[in-house]
């Protein structure tokens, strides 16, 4: 059954792999990190060891993303048993500001910003997201990050704390991103209605790195898709 878009007020997105092509941020950081120790990984064996990584370091007490990038790279050093230099340890968050959206990005944001409020619910540090913001040329509605939330989606935490700050009830709220784990499966369980953004991968399926057997209420291959489906179902 298609989707009934005109219930929704606000789309909100993750932005790392939904809007932002991270992983062309994060493969030159991290094989130029391995490569300077004489060790290299395929494409897919680095996003699956980032995910396993990521998750150890977000699953514990709240620190920032910025911590948690810097573990992630201490703990691939420990795992390929080399000692990382300081300047090797930030240098994956530090890549942050640089990492693009993804071509069709803004186009998409623009046009669906003339029917619906627009939202971000980020894994991501404040300032980092104020660096990441520029590229994207679009004022938010809203941005709820994981530093404002004090935890990391997966967690329900950081969904609830968005319908609260924009004051919206589940059934009003569309949430579309490229991870089942992280943004899919905790949003619906929410009753928020989910687009799963499923972006050509180094690993295809996954969503993010991590497996997840959440079930969108619609996959689309990219944010152009989208856009075209909201305006093409508004004009029906």
């Amino acid at each position: 059954m298609p989707m009934d878009f005109s219930r929704f007020t606000t789309i909100s997105f993750d932005c790392y792999g939904t809007l932002i092509d991270w992983e062309s941020g994060i493969l030159p950081a991290l094989r130029a990190v391995l490569r300077s120790h004489g060790q290299s990984l395929p494409d897919a064996a680095i996003l699956e060891l980032y995910g396993e990584l990521e998750a150890e370091a977000e699953s514990g007490p709240y620190q920032s993303y910025r911590d948690v990038l810097q573990s992630v790279v201490q703990a691939f050093a420990e795992r390929l048993h080399f000692e990382a230099s300081s300047d090797e340890i930030r240098s994956l968050h530090e890549s942050v500001r640089a990492w693009p959206p993804f071509p069709d990005t803004v186009p998409a944001l623009r046009e669906l910003q003339k029917r619906y409020k627009l939202v971000v619910i980020s894994n991501i540090d404040d300032d980092l997201f104020a660096e990441t913001r520029k590229h994207l040329d679009v004022e938010f509605d809203g941005v709820i990050t994981a530093e404002q939330a004090r935890s990391y989606k997966p967690s329900i935490n950081n969904f609830q704390m968005a319908l609260r700050t924009l004051a919206i009830s589940p059934d009003r709220l569309l949430h579309a991103a490229q991870s089942v784990y992280h943004d899919v499966a905790p949003a619906r369980s929410l009753g928020i209605s989910t687009v799963w953004v499923n972006r050509k991968s180094a690993r295809p399926g996954i969503g993010a790195v991590r497996a997840s057997a959440g079930r969108p209420d619609l996959e689309v291959p990219d944010l152009a898709s989208l856009a075209a489906a909201v305006m093409t179902r508004a004009q029906d």
